[in-house]
């Protein structure tokens, strides 16, 4: 909802329009942006949320909640080191935009935990009784973690090329992989919010 809501609160906000698939997110927040603290705000509110996941989503494995907080941490720092006036360059912002789409694409990879019965499942990173039972993962189970994975890293490919090609798609990249991103760690979430005992008929 920040994200999303963010850019599309600042492009309307933006005199004469602004074109959401030729135009980056980061450009909404850049220092001569009509309204840059809008999406300044949204960014310092996903990477908040992202922190807050990494801390709350204990049936994950350590490494995936870890590189999920890194995300979290590089979102914050893109909404502080915005882009200069006059449509220059920032190295601090490139790098923290950077990191944050590398380890929101990665996390997922590293956040699995074993599902087939018998499979030893470590569990020293979450306290007792915080892992749900091997067959109530939800998308934390390999599968789906490794194909979100995939997915993300596929979607942050594509707008590394737009970057680079400067075909007029760079911002509908962006906003791809930016909200895949942003959605993941909810489905995940919402996957996971099964019922852990017995069924009626059990």
């Amino acid at each position: 909802m920040l994200l999303v809501g963010g850019f599309l609160l600042a492009g309307s906000l933006t005199p004469g329009g602004f074109d959401q698939v030729a135009g980056t997110i980061s450009d909404l927040a850049a220092r001569d942006a009509a309204h840059p603290k809008v999406m300044t705000t949204a960014l310092a509110g996903l990477g908040v949320c992202h922190l807050l996941t990494a801390a709350a989503l204990r049936p994950a494995r350590l490494p995936g909640r870890a590189v999920l907080a890194v995300g979290g941490l590089a979102s914050i720092g893109v909404a502080a080191a915005p882009l200069p006036a006059g449509g220059g360059t920032s190295a601090v912002h490139g790098v923290a935009a950077a990191t944050a789409f590398a380890a929101l694409a990665l996390w997922p990879a590293l956040a699995w935990r074993p599902s087939r019965p018998g499979t030893p499942t470590p569990r020293h990173d979450v306290p007792a009784g915080a892992l749900p039972a091997p067959d109530r993962l939800g998308l934390l189970r390999p599968v789906p973690s490794l194909v979100a994975a995939g997915a993300l890293l596929g979607l942050t490919a594509w707008f590394a090329v737009e970057l680079r090609a400067d075909r007029g798609l760079v911002g509908a990249s962006e906003r791809a992989a930016a909200v895949a991103q942003a959605l993941w760690p909810l489905a995940v979430v919402v996957s996971l919010r099964r019922p852990t005992g017995p069924s009626p008929q059990e």
